[in-house]
């Protein structure tokens, strides 16, 4: 999903006009789903328990609003908005900071939780972020000034990581993710790089623990920490071993 329509950081004092998401939120988490953006450094500005749930929080020029629906699913949750940013980077490493210190880890699994940095093939750099309701925040800076889809590489494992990352992250649809990844390293007559091979397994191993399937994704994290890299390898796949580090500890 790329950012058509954002909220933003403060992109221009011209503004006139604000838009504010309304995201629902299963009644009995809205007071969860607050301590959670409370960790992110949100401010509470507003929340109520009758006659309906609701709750205000706002960081910066960024506010978001929660509704509460008493049988709301959060694991069927498609809601959510996409915040811009100047500094995506900086963002990404204070909510993993400000989770660490709320929940005593930083969620990478189930709800809440918070994903890799990633440059997106429609030229954004961005991570996502969950509550524990399941909305998702999606927080991007641009990186070219070109925010359409690139076409997909011909090269077969760039291909397969370019339409793998679509799938899971834009998507959302980790089985069809996982089904590209798998058919391409059981390729007998093609080797992907040691860089290739070892996003492809880092994004594989993060899907299988989003998927709840612990054990393959044990192997699969094994395996990318194997995978051999010289130096300027290692600095091309910074955002991979990040990953890495975070879903092995």
């Amino acid at each position: 999903m790329r950012p058509a329509s954002v909220l933003k950081f403060d992109y221009s004092d011209r503004m006139t006009e604000t838009t504010i998401p309304l995201l629902p939120c299963r009644t009995s988490l809205i007071e969860a789903a607050v301590d959670f953006y409370a960790a992110l450094g949100f401010e509470t500005t507003s929340l109520q328990k009758s006659p309906y749930a609701y709750a205000v929080v706002e960081r910066g020029s960024v506010e978001l609003q929660l509704y509460g629906m008493k049988d709301y699913d959060p694991a069927s949750s498609h809601s959510g908005c996409y915040v811009l940013t100047h500094d995506v980077d900086g963002l990404h490493t204070a909510f993993r900071a400000g989770l660490k210190a709320a929940y005593g880890r930083i969620p990478t699994r189930g709800l809440p939780r918070i994903g890799p940095l990633k440059d997106m093939s429609y030229g954004v750099r961005q991570f996502l972020l969950t509550d524990p309701t399941g909305n998702t925040i999606r927080i991007g800076q641009p990186i070219s000034e070109d925010l359409n889809h690139r076409p997909a590489p011909k090269e077969t494992f760039a291909r397969a990581l370019h339409m793998a990352d679509l799938f899971a992250d834009s998507k959302q649809d980790l089985p069809g993710a996982a089904k590209i990844i798998d058919r391409v390293l059981g390729l007998t007559n093609e080797h992907p790089t040691p860089v290739e091979k070892l996003r492809l397994l880092v994004l594989r191993g993060d899907i299988a623990q989003r998927m709840g399937e612990a054990e393959q994704a044990a192997g699969l994290l094994a395996e990318a920490e194997a995978v051999r890299l010289g130096p300027e390898e290692r600095e091309s796949a910074a955002d991979a071993l990040a990953r890495l580090t975070d879903l092995r500890g």
